[in-house]
């Protein structure tokens, strides 16, 4: 047992065991019943991929913002002839029985609190990245899955991706000899927020409802929509919205199953001068110590770079003790190198991340008990790098962590307090 301990073994086997009966529950069902929650950016590609499929019954859109919610639910009326129900708390989702699962797409802050509170409702659960707004989030998501017997997909689409399960089957195969280092980078030119007053919000958006149970702060037109993923209170930078895909491919080919041991990063808000709270530049660096060996994984980001590295602006690269395999997911393309930087073989450009093959695993899973392909173990893992990457860097320290009890040690072991957030009373609030 290289890659788990025993402890956790067993903790991660338990959970499991508990989950499988659940995803049976549907199994010969026709149609499966689904709701939209949060159609803004992303949930608006979701309804664009997956009401191509007809083997879903569209009956919910939710969004705390009124227009949102109005177009979404004209797109799948136009795009299948349904017509869905709106609403804008998700407790009336939540409280419809004929509703099997839910697609959440909402900001950051949103994602553990609402996923928790369908699945308490027995519904299966498909949840954007970052799965968790912080890491104890993620630990409260794996045990309310379990619990309740659903499955609960995360959106990282390349673990459903063809070409990327290529790369990592050929570096299981030894292509590249033992993996030691994995690397992760995530270099593109984003946008000046700028500075923006506290206004009142637009009459189109409840920002009650918006802002769940998170602490009441006032209204930023950079919050909603789209930028509130750019602020501490709301969202975890771009490590959590475009660098959770990379590292979390950087993870799967290196190997490890579990937390890291040791944790590194510096990051600074170097080239924006606007409002936005994550660093634009940020470089972390994580140790595992497995079965008497170490391995590391390294992340990079520039989001003020408009360059690409090493071929991609945002890529994976792997070295062995036998040669290295580079590439990224958005062309498809992977280059394997031998001993003295001879190529032994080019991927050539497929597809980017296939999100029609994700959505299909999820129903699969949800129809016949399927493994789900990112399931929220799995995705907490590598969700939870993002976190602790942002902790190093917002305490520019040297962090230990206990992988088991989730917690650090040592003479940072007060800094345990970022690994959760401060929530208001609200009907929202996660327990535990």
């Amino acid at each position: 047992m290289t890659t788990l301990n025993r402890r956790q073994f067993v903790r991660t086997s338990a959970l499991a065991s508990l989950a499988a009966p659940a995803v049976l529950r549907a199994a010969g069902a026709d149609k499966i019943n689904l709701a939209f929650i949060g159609p803004g950016g992303m949930g608006t590609n979701h309804i664009n991929t997956m009401c191509k499929r007809d083997d879903v019954i569209y009956s919910w859109v939710c969004d705390a913002d009124s227009k949102r919610a109005e177009a979404a639910a004209k797109k799948i009326q136009e795009l299948t002839g349904q017509t869905p129900k709106i609403a804008k708390d998700m407790r009336q989702v939540f409280d419809d029985k004929a509703v099997q699962a839910v697609l959440m797409a909402t900001p950051d802050h949103w994602h553990a609190p609402g996923a928790i509170l369908a699945a308490n409702a027995g519904k299966h659960v498909y949840v954007e990245k970052p799965c968790s707004h912080n890491l104890h989030e993620g630990r409260l998501m794996i045990e309310a899955a379990a619990k309740n017997k659903v499955a609960m997909q995360v959106g990282t689409q390349s673990r459903s991706t063809a070409s990327i399960s290529q790369i990592i089957e050929k570096l299981r195969s030894g292509v590249i000899g033992e993996v030691l280092v994995a690397k992760a980078w995530n270099s593109q030119l984003r946008a000046n927020h700028g500075h923006k007053p506290d206004t009142e919000p637009p009459a189109n958006l409840d920002y009650e409802q918006w802002l769940g149970p998170v602490p009441k702060v006032p209204f930023k037109t950079t919050y909603h929509p789209g930028h509130w993923r750019w602020f501490h209170h709301f969202g975890a930078g771009d490590f959590g919205n475009d660098g959770v895909h990379d590292i979390d491919i950087a993870r799967w080919g290196l190997g490890v199953d579990q937390h890291p041991n040791r944790i590194i990063g510096q990051g600074s808000k170097l080239f924006f001068d606007d409002d936005q709270e994550w660093p634009d530049t940020l470089y972390c660096a994580f140790e595992y110590d497995i079965a008497g060996k170490t391995k590391q994984l390294i992340y990079e980001q520039r989001d003020w770079s408009p360059y690409v590295q090493e071929g991609h602006e945002n890529g994976c690269a792997w070295y062995g003790t036998e040669g290295m395999v580079v590439g990224g997911k958005q062309k498809g393309s992977w280059q394997i190198y031998g001993r003295k930087n001879k190529l032994i073989e080019d991927i050539k450009p497929t597809s980017g991340p296939d999100l029609a093959a994700h959505h299909a695993n999820f129903f699969d899973a949800i129809r016949t008990g399927a493994r789900l392909n990112a399931d929220i173990t799995i995705n907490h893992l590598s969700t939870s790098l993002c976190h602790l990457g942002n902790v190093a860097a917002r305490t520019r320290s040297a962090l230990v962590f206990d992988p088991t009890k989730e917690q650090f040690i040592g003479a940072v072991a007060d800094t345990s307090k970022l690994l959760r957030r401060e929530y208001r009373e609200h009907w929202a609030t996660p327990v535990g």
